[in-house]
């Protein structure tokens, strides 16, 4: 379980983008220009979270039972609390 917050930091001069755990107050700066980092926003899912996959569309399934999306990498739905079935394997519902 990730217990910090993960951000998504932002090089001004390059333009180049990390994510990084970071503490507030802590001045983060880029390995290749030295710059400061500047923070562009934080890295959905909030800590504390099980999972460590950032919400994109390529790390998200649908739970079986409630349809809704949860992360690749949990095994329980955030949602309705219930098991998911493994990927790439449907599960049937039950009535």
């Amino acid at each position: 379980m990730s217990l910090k917050q993960r951000y998504r930091m932002r090089t001004p001069s390059t333009g180049r983008e990390i994510f990084l755990e970071a503490e507030p107050g802590k001045i983060y700066r880029d390995r290749d220009t030295g710059e400061t980092l500047e923070v562009v926003g934080k890295v959905i899912p909030l800590a504390p979270s099980p999972s460590r996959l950032p919400f994109a569309v390529e790390n998200l399934r649908f739970c079986n039972w409630c349809d809704q999306l949860a992360q690749k990498d949990l095994n329980d739905c955030p949602t309705c609390g219930r098991r998911m079935g493994p990927l790439g394997v449907p599960v049937p519902a039950s009535d």
